[in-house]
């Protein structure tokens, strides 16, 4: 009764919001036609006002102007979009939308797909997303479809994050922007493009680049990365073409969680140090278009991409118990002053450690094409096509014994070698074919109907600490369809309606890591495991859209999705290792509610959401160092209930801008303590991370050809948190645990993400 109350309000709120709009431009008009694309390959287009669904878009120009980089955007200006700042790094980002994340941390339950230019992003070996390996300086459109639409392919549970590029004939000449941060942070975007008139045979070209530098604002969280675009095509008769190369390196570190204890003193501190990332990335495309049978155009797509991941993460070792035991008295916590049999297993004579360094290596080839048609006429638009995708994958983890520093640093011993743990070499193979039509029955009604049939292989050969294992091998099928309507009720009102069904397979690190009587360590260590089910997730949405020209609109939608045998990595109680396994159901449900106005001068938006994310099923979770026992309505950690989101913006003069925004969100439950409790044994704590509300301000001065602009974030500097978990500190007030604390056991805490504080933000923008 609680949730569907909660619910009705959530509607309540948005029919109300509507009407305000109403008010506010009684008279209506046409809306301006928009055609937006409504499948990952390029050319697939239709009258975003006919489609079923709420899609949401923005321009290149857009996110130049805002400032900040891609995940920051999207959290500024889309609704329903979260971002969790879990490492620290601004490019190591979990996004959410609707409850459903793009993360690039594995282990991580991945629900939405992203794509380049028409080529899927999320990596072979965790669905995991890079970030920084987007070339932003590149971007000219944004695309944030709903809903497990089929249309977009594996992964789309929750939506899908669609970024097209720009060209040297959508963006001839020179822009670029250079800007610094008070934490330390430079990044320089330059980009140039040539269209077909400056060029012989039709040509065009466009390159941009990306390079960014970060002293961080937490310690030891330096970090750098760059990246370099560049884009050629051109005109043969009918046909046009476009070949695209990416090239992209990485250094970032991102530092995680701390416990209270030292969150309380020092919110820039971090754990344990190093965890440093490295990525680096090789991409070429090439597409083709041309027109066939009358109006119908042919389209085709084909890419190879090349990706390396390196990482090094200082940790607390396995045998850290056992070594504490052994260390007697006279353990100073940095490994210096051992009493004589410190560090000696009096049972085997074995070497101990307190810390280790864990590294790992991967190797990632895909490469995919894929084909596409549409015609449209006499009422009926449709579009059919075919891809193919086939992903390789070569990892390896290793672990080397080391000491804590003073500071908490892991450095190895450099008489240890460093011991091979698990190789896995993996491949993915994707198949599928598609289909949609939109049909007009009668003027101003639009039926759309989709389906897509996915089948996919999944194979692995897994090598643990030397010893191979048989290799296993693993298929899936699933036809997914879609079917709504939209119905355009006054000239500048449509309501919507539509349900969709799409499913997501395991990847190679899920179906390596199955099995709760060998479990492995993230970023992972690899056993042969049980079968895992494919996730299937089905979606039902209705709302309604209100468009008066550009100056006024509103958008509101409820919906709820539903995960059969969702894949959950759950943590077991050897410490930092867990694995993957299906949980019966988990449940996304709620509301986005959207306006708009201009006014003279002034505009202003709204966003809020409603999100009601829990599971639903019965179950049992293994969360950090404890057992928590899931019941049906038990929310699901890190996700808000409400966020609310206010921007206003005020010209000035002719050439200054100047603005204000808000982003308000409600507490978010800790993961381990979904329960409401502390340890297994029944000690009750709430956990929960408070709720924030954080205000910025922007100004921009504006000339022909240039901008300077600033912009101030946590303008009051508020000390805040966006992500919690339940785990063990072995750190109490910063300092390892000596012997006589630790017998009777590290204590139960909560870890936090901290939020950034306050930053100033200024830089100038350049184009000719």
């Amino acid at each position: 009764m609680m949730r569907r109350t909660r619910l009705s309000l959530s509607v309540a709120l948005a029919a109300a919001l509507m009407a305000m709009a109403a008010a506010v431009r009684a008279a209506e008009g046409m809306p301006a036609v928009e055609i937006v694309g409504v499948a990952p390959l390029p050319g697939q287009g239709v009258d975003r006002d006919q489609l079923p669904y709420g899609l949401q878009t923005a321009s290149g120009k857009a996110l130049q102007e805002r400032g900040g980089n891609l995940a920051d955007f999207l959290d500024r200006a889309f609704t329903g979009v979260n971002v969790n700042d879990i490492s620290g790094s601004p490019f190591q980002v979990d996004v959410t939308y609707r409850g459903y994340r793009a993360s690039p941390v594995l282990g991580t339950s991945q629900g939405l797909s992203v794509y380049l230019d028409g080529v899927r992003v999320n990596e072979a070996f965790g669905d995991v997303v890079n970030w920084d390996m987007l070339p932003e300086a590149a971007i000219g459109g944004v695309q944030l479809a709903p809903a497990a639409n089929p249309l977009y392919g594996l992964n789309t549970l929750g939506g899908a994050l669609v970024l097209n590029t720009r060209s040297g004939n959508t963006h001839p000449g020179f822009s670029g922007a250079i800007a610094g941060s008070s934490h330390g942070q430079r990044r320089a975007d330059l980009a140039y493009g040539i269209g077909n008139q400056a060029l012989p045979g039709a040509m065009h070209a466009f390159a941009a680049a990306t390079l960014f530098r970060d002293r961080g604002w937490r310690d030891h969280s330096e970090g750098h990365l760059g990246n370099l675009f560049v884009k050629v095509g051109g005109m043969r008769g009918a046909l046009d073409w476009q070949l695209a190369l990416l090239g992209g390196d990485s250094r970032l570190v991102g530092n995680g969680l701390l416990p209270d204890s030292l969150y309380a003193g020092d919110r820039r501190a971090v754990y344990t140090y190093p965890d440093e990332t490295r990525n680096r990335l090789r991409q070429i495309q090439f597409s083709a278009g041309w027109p066939l049978l009358g109006d119908g155009r042919l389209t085709a797509s084909a890419y190879l991409r090349n990706s390396r991941r390196d990482t090094v993460n200082g940790d607390v070792a396995d045998d850290y118990a056992d070594y504490v035991a052994d260390c007697g008295p006279g353990f100073d916590g940095a490994g210096a002053a051992l009493a004589v049999g410190c560090g000696k297993s009096r049972a085997e004579g074995a070497a101990l450690h307190p810390a280790s360094l864990n590294t790992t290596s991967t190797r990632q080839r895909s490469r995919g094409l894929g084909i596409g048609y549409r015609s449209g006429g006499a009422g009926v638009q449709w579009l059919a096509g075919a891809s193919m995708d086939r992903s390789r994958v070569g990892f390896a983890q290793y672990e080397q014994a080391g000491w804590f520093t003073p500071g908490r640093g892991v450095q190895g011993d450099g008489e240890e070698e460093r011991e091979e743990e698990v190789t896995v070499a993996g491949t993915a193979r994707h198949g599928a074919v598609y289909g949609a039509a939109t049909w007009a029955p009668w003027p101003g009604t639009w039926v759309t109907a989709a389906a897509r049939y996915n089948h996919a292989r999944v194979s692995n050969a897994l090598a643990t600490e030397g010893e191979a294992q048989p290799r296993e091998r693993f298929g899936y099928t699933r036809l997914n369809p879609s079917l709504g309507v939209a119905v355009r009720i006054a000239p500048a009102w449509t309501v919507v309606a539509n349900l969709a069904q799409n499913n997501r397979v395991p990847t190679v690190i899920e179906l390596g890591c199955a099995d709760p009587e060998q479990p492995c360590r993230l970023p992972v260590g690899l056993q042969a495991d049980p079968y895992l089910k494919q996730v299937v997730s089905r979606t039902a949405e209705a709302g309604m859209r209100w468009r008066r020209d550009d100056r006024s609109g509103m958008a509101v939608t409820v919906y709820r999705t539903v995960n059969h045998d969702d894949i959950l990595f759950r943590a077991a109680r050897l410490a930092q290792h867990g694995y993957f396994s299906n949980f019966g159901r988990t449940l996304h449900a709620g509301a986005d509610v959207t306006a708009d106005v201009r006014a003279g001068a002034m505009s202003a938006r709204v966003a809020y959401s409603f999100l009601h994310a829990v599971y639903d099923a019965p179950g049992r979770l293994f969360a950090g160092t404890r057992t928590v026992d899931v019941t049906p309505g038990m929310r699901l950690p890190g996700l808000p209930r409400h966020a609310l989101k206010l921007d206003l913006d005020w010209r000035a003069g002719a050439a200054l801008k100047v603005g204000a925004a808000m982003t308000a969100l409600s507490p978010l439950v800790a993961q381990g303590n979904e329960d409401g409790l502390l340890t297994d044994d029944g000690e009750r704590a709430d956990l929960r991370i408070r709720g924030r509300a954080l205000l910025s301000l922007h100004a921009t001065w504006e000339a022909a050809a240039w901008a300077w602009y600033a912009r101030v974030n946590n303008v009051t500097d508020r000390r805040y948190e966006s992500f919690g978990a339940v785990a063990a500190d072995l750190f109490a007030g910063g300092r390892l645990l000596q012997p006589h604390e630790r017998a009777g056991g590290a204590e139960q805490a909560r870890f936090v993400a901290p939020g950034a504080p306050r930053s100033l933000t200024a830089g100038l923008r350049l184009r000719f």
